[in-house]
């Protein structure tokens, strides 16, 4: 019997490709080649459609199709975990819209940034928003991508923010980024920042400024390659700016410790030094465990280092008030956050636990050491012009794992809330927060444990 033959594939043709990666290859190809080409593609010549795609938008050519890919993935990332935030998402504007904008604000749009509204024009103002949130016991902050009219509304003239265009707002906070659209007042141009008064100055005007990105493509590529990567958890259709290293994982026999840490520029300052992040520890003990190594949690221990070597040690009962039972394939989450003087710093240490079924029997589990860093920042020009005798500052005061921490928030004119945090043990100015899991929003007052 005669063996079949295999039938060669057919070949990809250039009339099969879709739009964007086809102004992708043309893009390379000489234009007098393009001019001569004679097939057709949805009874167009390619000359025609070459035409038709570069008119309009041939600018972005450098551009769009980083950009597209980057919308295009993000898309297909949050429709399948967060429906409701692409829902949000607005169509694309047109050259015309872009050009108003540009009249009505008095400076030029960074080409990335038209090219990127060419394909969507921002978000609705909703929760939850598209560029991240964060969810303590006593704040929350989500981020929608501003849409062009509204950026164009709250374009800056003011000194201190001068010639800056919004890139997002959260509604809770008030807290935007910023795109310098000119090079003033010590920022470079197309940079991307939050802005932090300088709480230290009379001078309304003196800003200083925690960079995020040197420009839109930068900015938004990247935040959108740690979310479809997976580098920002998704908590209850929510994108949750938690940076996690792969090597910040610690394993005691059956128990398994991970951290993810983020900063919090809306609670942080520059003058003075308070750099204020958030940890989020995950505590899961093998679903292939026996079931007599059922244990609680009873205390934890830290020890703290600030940029300057530093060190600090602390010990209490329990973790955020709270004194988890973990037992073979179960999950104990929560959240706690920390100060620092320096602009950097890390935590270690371990938690002890005592066995269910032999109470006599304590053993310690192991902390990863975590890194904390603040992004870069920048100080305001404006500084220079202020005298500072008047004030002090405190740079080798820490915090530490504690809730005493009032005279941080009178320092950056934040109220206190009420009521005092069950985590800390009274030793510095550190805000201790309750536990949540990561199927819930915001942090609750009790503990989490699920099943894997």
């Amino acid at each position: 019997m005669a063996a079949a033959v295999e039938q060669e594939p057919q070949p990809l043709s250039l009339e099969l490709l879709p739009t964007d990666p086809l102004l992708l290859i043309l893009s390379f190809l000489d234009y007098r080649d393009l001019l001569r080409a004679e097939k057709t593609r949805r009874k167009q010549s390619w000359k025609a459609i070459f035409i038709s795609i570069y008119s309009d938008l041939g600018r972005y050519i450098q551009y769009y199709a980083t950009l597209k890919k980057a919308w295009d993935d993000i898309e297909r990332y949050l429709g399948q975990r967060c429906p409701r935030m692409i829902g949000s998402l607005k169509d694309s504007v047109q050259e015309d819209d872009l050009d108003a904008v540009e009249a009505q604000i008095g400076c030029k749009l960074p080409d990335d940034y038209r090219c990127s509204f060419r394909i969507h024009n921002g978000q609705k103002l909703v929760v939850p928003g598209l560029m991240g949130s964060m969810a303590l016991s006593n704040h929350y902050r989500s981020e929608d991508l501003l849409d062009i009219d509204t950026a164009a509304g709250g374009f800056q003239q003011r000194l201190g923010l001068k010639q800056c265009l919004p890139l997002t707002f959260c509604i809770h906070t008030g807290l935007s980024q910023y795109m310098a659209l000119e090079s003033v007042e010590g920022r470079n141009k197309y940079e991307i920042f939050y802005q932090c008064p300088d709480q230290m100055a009379r001078n309304p005007s003196a800003i200083d400024m925690f960079i995020t990105g040197t420009s839109y493509l930068e900015w938004f590529t990247s935040y959108v390659n740690n979310v479809v990567t997976g580098g920002y958890p998704i908590i209850r259709d929510q994108i949750f700016r938690y940076v996690h290293d792969k090597e910040c994982v610690a394993t005691t026999g059956d128990i398994t410790v991970s951290v993810s840490t983020s900063f919090l520029p809306e609670l942080s300052s520059v003058h003075p030094p308070h750099y204020f992040f958030t940890y989020r520890i995950r505590i899961e003990m093998s679903k292939d465990a026996l079931p007599e190594k059922a244990c609680q949690l009873d205390s934890r221990y830290w020890r703290i280092t600030n940029a300057k070597g530093d060190v600090e040690e602390v010990q209490g009962p329990g973790v955020v008030g709270e004194f988890p039972i973990i037992s073979p394939g179960r999950v104990y989450e929560y959240t706690s956050c920390t100060t620092f003087s320096t602009t950097s710093g890390y935590m270690e240490g371990y938690y002890t636990f005592h066995c269910l079924y032999y109470k006599d029997k304590f053993f310690n589990v192991i902390i990863p050491r975590f890194h904390m860093v603040c992004p870069t920042f920048k100080v305001s020009t404006a500084r220079m012009e202020t005298n500072h005798n008047e004030y002090a500052m405190d740079e080798d005061e820490d915090s530490t794992d504690t809730d005493e921490y009032e005279d941080r928030h009178r320092v950056l004119d934040i109220p206190a809330p009420s009521g005092r945090c069950p985590e800390g043990a009274g030793i510095s100015k550190t805000l201790c927060l309750s536990s949540y899991s990561s199927d819930t929003v915001e942090s609750s007052s009790s503990s989490i444990a699920y099943s894997l």
